[in-house]
């Protein structure tokens, strides 16, 4: 089954309202309706409404960098249902960043709620896992992600994966310059579809599996040539025009 690529801008909490829409504007210009890879924007929540209307007319995807777990409405203040992005127009929604596990004490079991609520508001989730430095040295990378990833299957079922995103973000490789080799991405890549495909092969054929560690232009074509590797997962180079339509050609 052939997969399309996605390559995902996660703008973390970057940029002023100037600032992105300058970027927007610079990222349209880059994209052609006949790419075969589609470009998704995760900005932060107060501008989301904003860069959906620079959006308009282009081919260019919506989605959030978080979600409440808590479905419909309620009293949980400061929280943002997925009603309420699907309803701004956003298509997916980023779900158990490492940042959001490790800074927010996020559980695997609170991720797999939020996997839930996205699905369930009509967004497609991208399920981010991966080790950390301490966790690879130990030997236990496989260990790691296999915990990640069955928590969401235990709580979802494997079907769930046929409208979903994995990114593989190994923490060690995020912020730090530090990037996994193409072949070290391709064994954790291959182990999570190999994971899917023991419970049903049509699915894991067609899953999109990310890689998100430090991708930059320089880096991204060797990475993306890999087979189990169908786009990436972009921090800091995503606030860079230049540098991350080069990251988007890459993958076309």
């Amino acid at each position: 089954m052939t997969r399309k690529r996605l390559i995902a801008g996660n703008w973390k909490m970057h940029g002023s309202f100037a600032e992105s829409r300058q970027l927007v504007a610079a990222l349209r210009d880059g994209v052609g309706a006949e790419d075969r890879a589609l470009m998704l924007l995760c900005p932060p929540y107060v501008y989301l409404n904003a860069v959906r209307d620079w959006l308009q007319g282009s081919n260019i995807a919506l989605g959030a960098q978080d979600l409440s777990d808590r479905s419909g409405t309620g009293a949980f203040t400061g929280e943002v249902s997925g009603a309420m992005l699907r309803d701004l127009g956003c298509t997916h929604v980023i779900v158990g960043h490492s940042e959001r596990r490790a800074l927010y004490d996020e559980s695997d079991a609170v991720v797999a709620s939020k996997f839930k609520a996205a699905q369930q508001a009509g967004l497609i989730p991208v399920l981010c896992v991966g080790e950390t430095l301490e966790q690879r040295e130990a030997g236990h990378t496989q260990a790691t992600v296999q915990r990640q990833v069955a928590a969401v299957i235990d709580a979802a079922g494997v079907a769930a994966f046929g409208k979903a995103v994995i990114a593989y973000e190994p923490v060690w490789a995020i912020g730090t310059g530090r990037t996994a080799t193409p072949e070290q991405a391709e064994e954790v890549h291959a182990l999570i579809r190999a994971m899917i495909a023991e419970r049903d092969a049509t699915i894991a054929s067609g899953l999109p599996i990310l890689y998100g560690g430090s991708v930059k232009g320089a880096n991204a074509r060797s990475l993306f040539a890999m087979k189990d590797i169908d786009g990436g997962l972009v921090g800091g180079a995503s606030l860079v025009a230049t540098e991350f339509l080069e990251i988007f050609r890459a993958g076309i």
